[in-house]
């Protein structure tokens, strides 16, 4: 009679060679869907990570725009009131309503520097919609790694019952997980319209 521990031993060496039933097909899934969990979880961090950057850009790209719609009006008004005075008639003071006036145009639209209101307003709305495209991306990973979370249970539950019901539920839920996967990262447009 040998030592059990032993025994134990090479029993378990023995069974993880050769399996018994359906546990080793199961345990494989577990594997796949684990791989395609890390795939998923790896994206939608990425895609986050670019949409909150895309916002942080795109709101200080509209305090610039605030910034220069400020000093706009500020040069404005102040023309405007120059014109008013006794000093607003000078030629001085024409001259000076005038740079005032090409600072205004200028703050509107400068497209040397992209740097106009109007430059910066279009700037803004791209990087906008950057964000949006990304955050709906980010959110559509989160749905395939839940399914692929939720199959990767069902096996588990499979292994520790030993139902296989629950096997096929996680296997199609796994499949279905790993398609929307697949779809999201080729960006399939039918796959984004039923995630919206």
């Amino acid at each position: 009679m040998g030592d059990p521990i032993e025994e134990l031993a090479d029993e378990a060496t023995h069974e993880g060679h050769h399996g018994k039933g359906p546990e080793k097909k199961i345990g494989l899934m577990i594997a796949f869907m684990a791989l395609f969990l890390a795939l998923s979880e790896m994206n939608g961090k990425e895609h986050q990570t670019v949409a909150l950057n895309s916002n942080i850009e795109a709101s200080n790209l509209w305090n610039f725009y605030q910034a220069k719609t400020i000093r706009q009006t500020t040069l404005r008004t102040t023309a405007q009131a120059l014109q008013l005075t006794p000093q607003g008639s000078t030629e001085e003071g024409k001259k000076q309503i005038a740079a005032w006036q090409r600072d205004v145009d200028r703050y509107e639209t400068e497209p040397s520097t992209n740097e106009g209101r109007k430059e910066l307003m279009s700037r803004a709305k791209v990087l906008e919609e950057k964000r949006d495209v990304n955050f709906a991306k980010s959110h559509a990973y989160e749905t395939s790694s839940l399914m692929i979370q939720l199959a990767i249970v069902l096996s588990s539950v499979a292994l520790l019952s030993g139902i296989l019901l629950f096997a096929f539920a996680s296997a199609t839920l796994g499949s279905l997980g790993v398609v929307l996967l697949a779809g999201i990262y080729f960006d399939i447009p039918f796959i984004m319209h039923l995630l919206h």
